[in-house]
């Protein structure tokens, strides 16, 4: 197996399958508890914690856990907009946003706020000249991603924020950092980031937990109620191993970071220029520098259909992704895409390829082998 869709999710390192295993068994305490099995749970989340926020170089307390990506963003945003919609009802986004952000925008729009939608290049990137005239003096919020999930364009963070900073500083930057964090270089506090959100399962490591940092400066309300965990931001009985297994995924990566990035970077590259060598008709939608992800290839096959390409990549164990597996089911054609201005043959032609630690040289080299036979097997049927 070729397992090429670690945008989409990544399969768990052994040392952190151990780990849940483990707490499964061992760590079943309710952390709010006063006996000793409860305090030995609120421990291990304490050291979980820990490791994170040594990893972002941020202090705990502003490190919250959540059940992902998506309700980090919600939590983050519909948080600040409750806290300062009374001063105004702008918000600045892009039109590349993951759904799990601009389904919120969507929301706000029918409520009465402005949303403005920047546009991006033909590799993903923000025009900041745009995003300086986009803000305005009832602006309260920019929320752009850090890491494009389909096409892996890295937003300048550091220069948006000094933007915002010389226009108003009041205006508070929400980033979805969901495919950046363990990915690409951060340093939260340098660029002076309002809120980032990141998911557990992006980093090898268990569904159904994530995180979201708050700067420290900022009180912000839940937009939940309940038992008043995580300081009361997000109530509810903490994942206790999700949390586990998530601080043991993070305290490897920040360990292997380094290694683990320039591997994908090679790995990305080979597989771009073998790419290039032996298939024809072919767009790259990712830039091949450092101004992308190590991890992320996103490539158009004209004349071919990319869900007829994946299933015959998939007889040979081949495993990629069409675009974000959050919107792939739908019949609408990707946004990501559109915003790019692919025509319509090209973004039916799109794969994204996403790499991680586990595969090889030898790995890039069969799935060309294959992506070339399969593509030609196609055009010939569609082209006749």
């Amino acid at each position: 197996m070729i397992y090429l869709d670690n945008c989409s999710t990544t399969r768990p390192r052994e040392e952190v399958v151990n780990v849940l295993i483990e707490s499964m068994r061992d760590d079943f305490g309710n952390p709010s508890s006063l006996h000793r099995l409860g305090m030995k749970s609120e421990k291990r989340i304490k050291q979980a914690r820990e490791y994170i926020a040594r990893y972002l170089n941020v202090i705990t307390n502003e490190v919250y856990f959540t059940s992902g990506g998506t309700e980090s963003n919600n939590i983050a945003i519909q948080s600040i907009v409750n806290k300062l919609g009374k001063r105004g009802k702008h918000i600045v986004t892009t039109k590349i946003e993951h759904p799990s952000v601009l389904n919120i925008m969507k929301n706000y729009e029918q409520q009465g706020f402005d949303i403005t939608y920047l546009n991006v290049d033909n590799f993903g990137y923000i025009s900041l000249e745009e995003l300086r005239n986009a803000i305005r003096k009832d602006t309260i919020l920019v929320s752009i991603m850090h890491v494009n999930n389909e096409i892996g364009s890295i937003q300048p963070i550091n220069e948006i924020k000094n933007i915002i900073n010389l226009i108003n500083p009041n205006i508070l930057l929400h980033v979805d950092g969901v495919q950046g964090f363990g990915k690409v270089d951060i340093s939260l506090k340098k660029w002076g980031v309002d809120s980032y959100s990141f998911s557990g399962h992006k980093i090898y490591g268990p569904k159904g937990i994530g995180g979201l940092y708050i700067d420290k400066k900022h009180i912000l309300s839940p937009i939940a109620f309940g038992g008043n965990q995580e300081r009361g931001l997000r109530s509810g009985t903490e994942n206790i191993t999700g949390i586990i297994g998530f601080g043991e995924a993070v305290r490897i990566m920040t360990q292997k970071f380094k290694d683990e990035s320039d591997h994908a970077f090679k790995l990305k590259k080979y597989f771009a220029s073998r790419i290039r060598e032996e298939i024809q008709d072919i767009r790259f939608n990712t830039t091949l520098d450092e101004k992308s992800s190590p991890y992320i290839l996103n490539i158009s096959f004209k004349y071919v259909r990319g869900e007829v390409l994946l299933h015959y990549l998939e007889d040979k164990e081949i495993y990629v992704s069409t675009s974000s597996a959050c919107s792939s089911k739908g019949t609408e054609k990707s946004h990501v895409l559109r915003g790019i201005c692919l025509s319509n043959e090209e973004i039916e032609g799109a794969i994204r390829f996403c790499f991680s630690y586990e595969n090889t040289l030898e790995d890039m080299e069969t799935t060309v082998q294959v992506l070339k036979e399969s593509v030609s097997e196609i055009r010939q049927i569609t082209m006749r």
